[in-house]
């Protein structure tokens, strides 16, 4: 059994999910598969003099939504910070998609520099930096967003269009708040 991870640096969930899945995978003793998946950037709506009410629903509700990721980046002890204006991260998950060995320093790298710094993951010399930095070869990048979009399209595929996903034994569960029935379904299959 393998648990196969959906994440995307710019998604504030995946930043959460990643410390916690790691820990899932450190007690169970599961193999992880980290699988890139670029999902849209979160923002807060500015407020409009004119807005309607769904308008204001939405930026009440991304308002809340960013103050809840806010709490619980708190509670874990992780810095955040939400950029004005969300950068992308297009060409840091392209080099996930290729990257041989260990990604997990590289992606804590990834995460840092977009949570802490609000750096540009779709700028080539600050991903290759991060590359560098982390023991990585710097991929031909074009070669890289095409197999970027290879598992984004195999992802949808699958059902997946949210950052984090997480695929176990022929289930797909959306967002990191189902990691402790993760748990529980790697738990009940280890005690089979």
């Amino acid at each position: 059994m393998m648990l196969t991870i959906y994440i995307d640096f710019k998604s504030p969930a995946s930043y959460l999910a990643f410390e916690p899945t790691l820990l899932l995978a450190e007690k169970t003793g599961i193999p992880l598969h980290w699988r890139p998946f670029s999902s849209r950037p979160f923002f807060v709506p500015e407020l409009q003099s004119d807005e309607s009410v769904g308008e204001r629903h939405r930026r009440v509700r991304a308002i809340a939504q960013r103050n809840m990721h806010l709490h619980y980046a708190n509670v874990q002890g992780q810095q955040m910070k939400f950029a004005d204006q969300p950068a992308e991260s297009e060409l840091a998950l392209a080099a996930l998609a290729t990257m041989d060995g260990d990604p997990v320093p590289y992606m804590r790298t990834a995460f840092a520099a977009y949570w802490h710094d609000q750096a540009n993951l779709n700028d080539e010399n600050c991903v290759a930096d991060m590359l560098r930095a982390n023991g990585k070869d710097v991929p031909d990048f074009d070669t890289a967003c095409d197999r970027l979009a290879a598992i984004r399209m195999e992802a949808r595929e699958s059902g997946v269009f949210e950052a984090p996903a997480y695929h176990i034994a022929d289930q797909l569960f959306l967002g990191r708040e189902h990691l402790p029935w993760i748990t529980a379904l790697i738990t009940a299959e280890q005690g089979a």
